[in-house]
């Protein structure tokens, strides 16, 4: 099982990561960035999956900036804390952003010499890995899963700086298919995967859990990690 460690980030702010190790010496980090529902119990298992598959994982709050210890479920109640959550968050990307530089930096410093950090992210997570493939330094591979945004106006011009693999659900109508093949053309070296499933199909404490693509998503991004952090 994991723990909560403190990481400072370049401009001082120190906020927590679910951090947790594998058995034995890891092959790789991944950086697990959270939903907008907080490092809850869904995100901390994510990465214990991770680590389980032997990779040091480090999943940030980075809500941290904008509220302390969010931890929420998947009511209406809390669906909607979490995008008033996302949206002050939002307004101060630049500063998000640096806790996500941080922790990819954490997760580098508790590596062996010459091992590799991938980043993973859910939800609002996943547009924060569409970001971190252009803009965060140490990063080799990143792989978003729904993440709403990262299809339409200025995110289509990014240019990653690493390998990305992108898992969409067809039936996410916060992700319209049209804004999928805008993406695709607007980025043909992406690999896009593409699901019979809705928004959160990854998340078993939500409606939309979908076992057959989240199976298959974490399989096609565990060969993606494979090949992009270990094999290369």
């Amino acid at each position: 099982m994991g723990s909560f460690q403190n990481i400072t980030s370049s401009d001082g702010f120190a906020f927590p990561a679910y951090v947790t190790q594998p058995v034995g010496v890891p092959k790789g980090a991944i950086v697990v960035l959270q939903e907008i529902f907080g490092v809850n119990s869904h995100i901390q298992a994510v990465a214990e999956a991770y680590a389980a598959q032997g990779y040091l994982a480090v999943a940030p709050t980075t809500f941290h900036r904008v509220q302390t210890d969010v931890n929420l479920g998947y009511t209406t109640d809390d669906v909607n804390t979490g995008k008033a959550l996302k949206a002050a968050a939002e307004a101060i990307q630049p500063q998000v952003m640096l806790d996500v530089q941080a922790a990819v930096d954490f997760a580098v410093k508790q590596l062996p010499a010459g091992k590799k950090v991938g980043v993973v992210g859910y939800c609002w997570g996943g547009l924060l890995t569409w970001r971190a493939a252009s803009l965060i330094q140490g990063i080799s591979a990143a792989v978003p899963y729904y993440g709403a945004g990262m299809t339409v106006g200025t995110e289509l011009a990014r240019q990653p700086h690493c390998p990305v693999m992108v898992h969409f659900g067809d039936q996410d109508t916060s992700i319209p298919m049209d804004t999928v093949r805008t993406f695709v053309a607007a980025q043909p070296e992406v690999e896009v995967q593409i699901y019979m499933a809705n928004h959160g199909f990854n998340c078993e404490h939500r409606g939309a859990f979908n076992a057959p693509a989240a199976e298959l998503a974490f399989k096609r991004t565990l060969d993606f990690f494979t090949i992009n952090l270990v094999a290369s």
